[in-house]
């Protein structure tokens, strides 16, 4: 009963709370026994808020007797370490940030709060976010519940795993290069990239069109119900955009979807191939019109223009956090590829946007695999293992994932939804990207494909 509680929707959660069949400390009781039952072995939290989330959740009930509820009232909320709260630690996955301490909140935990969500917990991150698995010398390694060998995923990777686990109800990540939907394909949950401004960031990474704060859920439905929230401009943050119309799970049968399975020529495993077909098809059979399609992409130019772009932006500010002290050997990795020529990565960016443009032209979205490998090895990094996927040697773990190109085009909404159940026993995840701000078109069709793969309402992981 504890396990199924732990896993209840959100959005059910809150119904439940209005008719009083639910208390929320009762929710909170079972994420929390949840939490103490998996946390040995999965490890995805940092910082536990436990009796404090539990008295909240009292009084989050009093506000439903008083027909007072906020839209997030009394749904434990895991928050991704990096995203700063006032007076609490701030470390980033670094024992060099062991006794660091953040002096502001960053807006959406501000926005979560003040709609009654509960923060229970924090989550674990790789150093300072710079690669696709979560695992640190500050925290140790993060495991998804599916399997536990493998990896949650990164850099987000504590929130999937929590979700995965039964831990928390709903969970923040960040995306730069994949952070958010990585971790929803290892962990087999919903993960949302927004289109760049639709969700505050703090500077300076609300400057960097890469950079892009989000909701992580089990359900399509409980993913848009946290977007609602933390959508909207910000006096922080002047890039920011005014909030859209709320998120609603419409019908997607007039929708045309383009499917592309290497974006180019990025490997893809078979197991995660055939779940993307099944995907595809899952659409079909709802009436969704499916055309595969070729894109004139490669993986090294890609790459040649991310690292250009990390150059510039993204590993000075790991610089300044570190100063000349000892990184771990993934980061420093990661700062030795970062570099380029930053103009020759804005003609590449050109490209892929334009290449998109002309694909939306004759399709409202563009599906295709998360990652071309179910995970990654648990604790692995790579440096000296070769990362094989499909045959072919990748230089770098975020050569594995398909996520890269969409943080280049960064106004096309990305959704990450389980395809289907690899061999690993790992769900593998399905991108779908939008048109340029088109957020209802990625959730009516993820809605669409994990209302017909239930996965946790039918059974939970094997380490559940």
């Amino acid at each position: 009963m504890v396990a199924e509680l732990a896993y209840l929707a959100a959005t059910d959660a809150i119904h439940m709370f209005r008719s009083g069949e639910l208390a929320p400390v009762e929710l909170m009781q079972a994420v929390v026994q949840r939490a103490q039952s998996t946390e040995p072995v999965i490890n995805a939290f940092t910082d536990l808020y436990f009796e404090d989330a539990l008295n909240q959740a009292r009084l989050a009930g009093e506000r439903y007797a008083r027909g007072e509820a906020r839209p997030l009232e009394g749904l434990p909320v895991a928050i991704k370490e990096e995203q700063p709260i006032a007076g609490l630690p701030l470390r980033e996955g670094s024992t060099l940030l062991r006794d660091n301490i953040a002096t502001e909140t960053h807006p959406i935990v501000e926005r979560i709060m003040a709609a009654g969500g509960i923060v229970h917990a924090r989550t674990t991150t790789p150093e300072f976010c710079c690669a696709g698995f979560t695992h640190s010398d500050l925290w140790g390694i993060t495991r998804t519940p599916w399997n536990i060998e493998y990896s949650a995923g990164g850099s987000s990777g504590g929130s999937g795993a929590a979700l995965a686990a039964g831990s928390t109800t709903l969970a923040t990540g960040s995306d730069i290069g994949g952070s958010i939907r990585i971790p929803a394909s290892f962990n087999g949950v919903v993960g949302f990239k927004p289109p760049y401004g639709r969700v505050p960031a703090m500077p300076p990474n609300n400057l960097d069109p890469y950079c892009h704060d989000g909701p992580l859920a089990r359900t399509v439905p409980d993913c848009a119900l946290l977007q609602n929230v933390i959508a909207g401009t910000h006096p922080l943050d002047p890039v920011s955009l005014p909030a859209p119309p709320p998120l609603a799970i419409k019908s997607a049968k007039s929708l045309k979807v383009a499917l592309c399975m290497n974006l180019g020529d990025y490997p893809v495993d078979p197991d995660v191939a055939t779940a993307t077909l099944a995907a595809a098809e899952t659409l079909r059979e709802a009436g969704i019109k499916v055309d595969e399609i070729e894109l004139p992409w490669t993986r090294a130019e890609i790459m040649a223009a991310a690292w250009a772009h990390y150059g510039a932006i993204f590993a000075p500010m790991i610089e300044a956090a570190a100063g000349d002290r000892p990184v771990l050997r993934y980061t420093k990795d990661f700062l030795d590829r970062a570099g380029g020529d930053y103009f020759d990565a804005l003609l590449v960016e050109a490209r892929i946007q334009a290449d998109l443009a002309s694909v939306f032209e004759r399709a409202d979205a563009l599906i295709c695999p998360t990652s071309g490998i179910p995970a990654f090895l648990a604790g692995e990094d790579y440096l000296e293992t070769p990362l094989v996927v499909d045959g072919v040697r990748l230089s770098h773990n975020l050569e594995a994932p398909l996520c890269i190109p969409f943080n280049m085009a960064s106004r096309c909404p990305v959704l990450s939804v389980p395809s289907g159940l690899t061999s690993t026993g790992i769900p593998a995840g399905l991108q779908i990207v939008g048109r340029p701000y088109d957020d209802s078109a990625v959730f009516a069709l993820g809605n669409v494909v994990t209302t017909a793969n239930p996965w946790y309402t039918s059974w939970l992981p094997a380490h559940a």
